[in-house]
């Protein structure tokens, strides 16, 4: 068996596996996770919240957030997305209705969990402890999308990825900018 046809049979299993295992209580609270970061709801309240009350560290760790989410969304929306025509894990999969309420788009990248990852990276890279609460729904919305059916986790790995290149990129063209001025 080649290495590729392993990582796809691996991905099929866990995907598989996510959908009956994790119990229908915990999928509630994982759902009402991923509705509130959805369009990025969550991730623009919680940077109003750090500028309102952080100062100027609360305020560069809402506008990185932000910039680096905005950054991840262009990438794995704009362009992994067109480029890669993957489609959605089959519904029959999945012992719950989740997969019934997915997008149309491609699988690949997982855009919910690229801005996620975006914007909690990029908040940490300004305001460690509160990039840490961040985490705790990043990951939430990371596990959600496999649980419901709406992506492979691979799809997940490759949302994280851009998530996390697009925090550092931000912070990095940030640092370049602040040196210049």
């Amino acid at each position: 068996m080649s290495l590729l046809t392993g990582l796809k049979s691996a991905d099929r299993f866990v995907t598989q596996q996510a959908g009956l295992r994790i119990p229908a209580h915990a999928g509630r609270v994982l759902s009402l996770v991923e509705e509130a970061a959805e369009s990025s709801k969550l991730w623009c309240v919680a940077a109003a919240a750090m500028a309102a009350g952080g100062g100027g560290r609360g305020r560069k760790a809402a506008v990185t957030g932000l910039v680096a989410l905005a950054l991840a969304q262009l990438v794995s929306n704009g362009v992994g997305k067109q480029l890669v025509d993957r489609s959605r894990p089959p519904k029959e999969w999945f012992p719950h209705d989740e997969a019934d309420d997915r997008p149309d788009s491609s699988s690949f990248p997982s855009g919910h969990t690229a801005a996620a990852v975006a914007f909690t990276a990029g908040v940490a890279f300004s305001w460690s402890s509160v990039g840490g609460v961040c985490a705790v729904p990043a990951v939430v919305v990371a596990v959600e999308r496999v649980q419901s059916g709406a992506h492979y986790p691979s799809d997940v790995v490759a949302g994280t990825t851009i998530g996390l290149l697009s925090a550092w990129f931000t912070q990095r063209v940030s640092a370049l900018l602040r040196r210049r001025l």
